[in-house]
């Protein structure tokens, strides 16, 4: 799909084709129709980072909250989107022993309890040793600055969905 071919887009096609590049926020897609033509691909994800990052911290924690958890309840009953079980299958977290499954579960909760919004990670620019020990490591730092590092990792994977959306070869790409 061509840029042109996505300024095209009525409303219902748009939201239903771009609605999760953030994790159950199709309302935020549906914003950023409005603001076509996109000259590019970029233009799209700047569009909606921009939508993102003027919203009040509390609608930045309801994106957070939009997210499983890795290796949670969701991956374990099959509820997960399709975009996050592929992530989260790619990183290794539906493979993760007992030890680590234990230890994750205990991190997700402290990091929940800590902050009130789950941890945020790009699983498909981790592998689960390293997502663990973000992890625990994150759980140290503050409120403020873990929700600015939760939306930027929002940020890459929108990015990497956006451009899983759209055919590589394509001439004209996004």
């Amino acid at each position: 799909m061509d840029v042109s071919a996505v300024n095209a887009l009525p409303y219902e096609d748009f939201v239903i084709f771009f609605g999760n590049v953030v994790e159950k926020c199709p309302l935020i897609t549906a914003a950023v129709w409005a603001k076509r033509p996109f000259v590019s691909l970029a233009a799209l994800e700047t569009a909606i980072s921009e939508f993102i990052d003027a919203l009040p911290e509390s609608g930045k924690e309801g994106i957070l909250r939009c997210h499983p958890d890795l290796a949670g309840r969701d991956l374990q009953s099959g509820t997960l989107t399709r975009e996050s079980r592929e992530e989260q299958a790619g990183a290794g977290m539906d493979a993760l022993n007992s030890a680590e499954a234990s230890r994750m579960a205990q991190l997700n909760e402290e990091y929940k309890q800590r902050f009130g919004f789950p941890f945020v990670i790009c699983a498909r620019m981790n592998d689960k040793a390293n997502i663990l020990r973000q992890l625990s490591e994150r759980c140290q730092n503050e409120r403020a600055t873990e929700r600015a590092r939760g939306i930027a990792e929002v940020k890459k994977i929108c990015r990497l969905r956006l451009q899983a959306l759209v055919l590589s070869d394509a001439p004209n790409k996004l």
